[in-house]
């Protein structure tokens, strides 16, 4: 289940998370592309965050240079695909100094969950990852009922389904603390705390604009929908043929 895009246009263009998509990428390839993987580990022990040297009194700017560091291809094109997706919607409603500042404030709650689920862990953690779990979470607060197309692969088959918002969003966070609860401390590999942080971040950040809107009230009349038309896609099915065998 990979979503690939929402049915929630954004009426303004989205100049702070296209400029955060850009700096994401050029750092990357700034320091990745002709790396060793020893030289890697090395930039990423100085410029990503390890909970047991920002506890020591150590690495603080670490807290905002491992929101712009990915350790992969594939970790940073997923991250800016969740970015793009979600990311304008709540640009176009908290302005552009306004989502700017949220962002930020997000990555810096999951970096700091992350930190204190396991501050003895030596492990960097890097990645874009809780800073956009809180533009999932914002997203969540304000557009519950929005469709979202999800991307079903299973072994060759595949199919673009629109599901709610809140389906999709509840089930990656459900998988967030699953993980954070059954991986071992010392272990590599996802920062689901530091995802699980972001997202209630996300979400605590967003109750002004709620608010504003007026709560409750606001959910009433929108019934959790986007408060403009929604965007409609053509349906598509799959280009592979169905095969069906010859019984003997």
């Amino acid at each position: 289940m990979f979503p690939i895009r929402d049915h929630n246009p954004s009426g303004r263009t989205p100049y702070v998370t296209i400029a955060l998509i850009a700096i994401n990428i050029l750092v990357f390839l700034g320091y990745f592309p002709n790396s060793t993987d020893y030289g890697l580990d090395r930039f990423f022990v100085q410029w990503g965050l390890v909970p047991a040297r920002v506890m020591a009194g150590q690495g603080y700017e670490t807290f905002l240079t491992s929101m712009f560091l990915h350790g992969s291809w594939m970790h940073l094109l997923g991250n800016m695909l969740f970015l793009w997706i979600y990311g304008d919607n709540l640009e176009e409603d908290m302005g552009h100094p306004g989502f700017l500042a949220f962002y930020l404030a997000a990555g810096l709650a999951a970096a700091g969950l992350q930190t204190l689920a396991d501050p003895g862990s030596r492990i960097p953690m890097v990645g874009a990852s809780g800073a956009i779990a809180g533009v999932m979470g914002g997203y969540l607060l304000l557009y519950p009922r929005a469709k979202v197309d999800v991307l079903f692969i299973i072994v060759i088959f595949f199919r673009i389904i629109a599901i709610p918002a809140w389906i999709v969003l509840g089930v990656w966070f459900a998988i967030q603390i699953f993980g954070g609860l059954n991986t071992p401390g010392d272990m590599g590999g996802v920062a689901y705390w530091a995802h699980a942080g972001g997202f209630v971040a996300g979400l605590v950040l967003t109750l002004p604009v709620w608010l504003r809107r007026g709560g409750a009230t606001y959910w009433e009349k929108t019934h959790g929908h986007p408060p403009h038309p929604e965007t409609q896609f053509r349906a598509a099915r799959s280009n592979v043929p169905l095969i069906r065998r010859r019984r003997n």
